[in-house]
């Protein structure tokens, strides 16, 4: 019988083994999709205890406690103690195996602070009380966590009107040896294309003109605007974007068309759905063009319907749920968008992340349509499993239709897209994932054994190498 969480945890081969342990174990890490505080990085924040760094923000363990009948109090209350929110969250864990929080949960007790005890009601306290003393020690401050995880490169999520200064200040001490991670900015204009809410959107137009020095009275000064912001993104380092998108929007649209969207949202008339659809288009194609023009590449999560419990959303904010959409419209107007940029030669490198598991085979299809020999291997990334799919079962499934319909040798790879600074083992969850997949093939004979070599390096390349040379850190 197998042992849980042992050094061979998810290896069922010992050519997997050897995998893991010979090649992607020792790879450094780039986490180039996350959500990280960047203030936190920049004061090297000490945490006050384990519910501090563990369960603030972290909507995956708020939904399970909630899920087992704990009262809300217990998730994101202010009339709780942080003994109690985590004596809570320690009564559900036994009920979440299966889930990919169990094998999370101890993956990161055992790397960051050592304990290879399950976390149940009978353990909690000794692990709370353990942890918590870890975390008041140099090594276990923000910025000793990244590296005590062999971090390199984090990329945060940030608004257009971001000040950056807190990446300014990690440049800083990059650049006087202080502290060796690179924490850079990536560049989220999800806000600017919002166009729901005309009251939200002008609010949001005229904090942009502030910011930018760029009087907005029509749709050319948003761009303008915008572009002010995007450089000043990429003098601090940001080489991706990021856009959080129900759908693809392909609409055909004229500037006059645009214009005069602008002008009604702007001056606070309510959009319709036609008008709505033709103004994201003619943002995202905006986006994008930068994008190419900088160099950057172009990340898109899409499939995400979020704040669907209105109750809830007025407590907490956004990003406590989910839904997926999409049909052969998603297709069709994906490979229009793509192509409206291809036929224009302004296509960045572009990776594409889906949220319902049955259009892995699409975008993992649609991937070859626009690949382009002129801009280095893997051109168009499938982006690894995301949000409600980054576990074993998703992850496995990414890598197979990646594989199948494309090259899995070419991956970027794995990231946190996490507010915590103990989520970086979901590295070492993946690379253990990726290198159980193919050493059962080759166990089983569906890849060469004396291969083994190369295949060790493809390992190396998919944990660290190709996303160095995607991104150019």
């Amino acid at each position: 019988m197998k042992q849980f969480n042992d050094e061979n945890f998810l290896l069922q081969t010992p050519t997997a083994q050897r995998l893991y342990h010979n090649h992607a174990a020792k790879m450094p890490i780039i986490d180039y999709h996350c959500h990280l505080i960047p203030s936190y990085v920049a004061d090297n924040h000490v945490f006050e205890n384990l519910s501090k760094i563990w369960l603030e923000g972290d909507h995956y363990k708020w939904r399970a406690m909630r899920t087992n009948g704990v009262d809300e109090r217990f998730c994101t209350g202010a009339d709780t103690t942080d003994w109690e929110k985590f004596e809570k969250w320690a009564e559900t864990v036994p009920y979440t195996m299966g889930n990919p929080l169990y094998h999370w949960t101890h993956l990161e007790l055992k790397t960051a602070f050592g304990v290879n005890k399950l976390l149940n009601p009978a353990s909690a306290k000794e692990i709370y009380d353990h942890c918590s003393a870890m975390l008041q020690t140099p090594e276990r401050s923000a910025r000793g966590l990244m590296q005590h995880y062999n971090v390199e490169v984090v990329c945060t999520t940030d608004d257009p009107v971001d000040s950056l200064e807190h990446h300014l200040k990690v440049k800083a001490d990059n650049d006087a040896k202080i502290f060796p991670v690179r924490m850079l900015p990536t560049w989220r204009p999800d806000k600017a294309m919002a166009v729901e809410d005309p009251v939200a959107y002008k609010a949001y137009i005229d904090q942009l003109a502030q910011v930018s020095g760029v009087a907005i009275t029509e749709f050319a000064d948003v761009i303008a605007a915008l572009q002010k912001r995007h450089d000043f993104f990429a003098e601090v380092g940001c080489r991706l974007s990021d856009h959080g998108i129900e759908e693809f929007y392909a609409e055909d649209y004229t500037t006059a068309e645009v214009e005069a969207i602008f002008k009604k949202v702007y001056g606070g008339q309510a959009l319709t759905k036609e008008e709505i659809a033709k103004f994201k288009t003619a943002m995202m194609v905006e986006f994008a063009v930068m994008d190419h023009d900088s160099g950057w590449t172009q990340q898109f999560h899409y499939g995400a319907i979020r704040n669907n419990n209105s109750r809830m959303m007025s407590q907490l904010g956004p990003d406590t749920g989910f839904d997926s959409i999409g049909d052969f419209t998603v297709a069709k107007n994906m490979s229009k968008f793509l192509d409206k940029l291809a036929t224009q030669d302004k296509l960045a490198k572009t990776i594409i992340y889906n949220l319902n598991p049955r259009d892995n085979e699409l975008v993992a299809t649609m991937l070859g349509n626009f690949q382009d020999g002129r801009y280095g291997a893997g051109k168009i990334q499938f982006g690894s499993g995301w949000w409600f799919l980054d576990q074993k079962d998703g992850m496995e499934k990414q890598m197979t239709a990646l594989s199948v319909l494309g090259l899995l040798s070419r991956f970027v790879g794995m990231l946190t897209d996490s507010r915590s600074f103990l989520s970086y083992p979901r590295h070492e969850y993946f690379r253990r994932t990726l290198c159980n997949l193919l050493g059962n093939q080759i166990e089983n004979g569906l890849l060469p054994a004396s291969e083994e070599a190369f295949i060790g390096q493809m390992v190396e390349n998919i944990s660290y190498n190709n996303a160095k040379q995607y991104f150019k850190f």
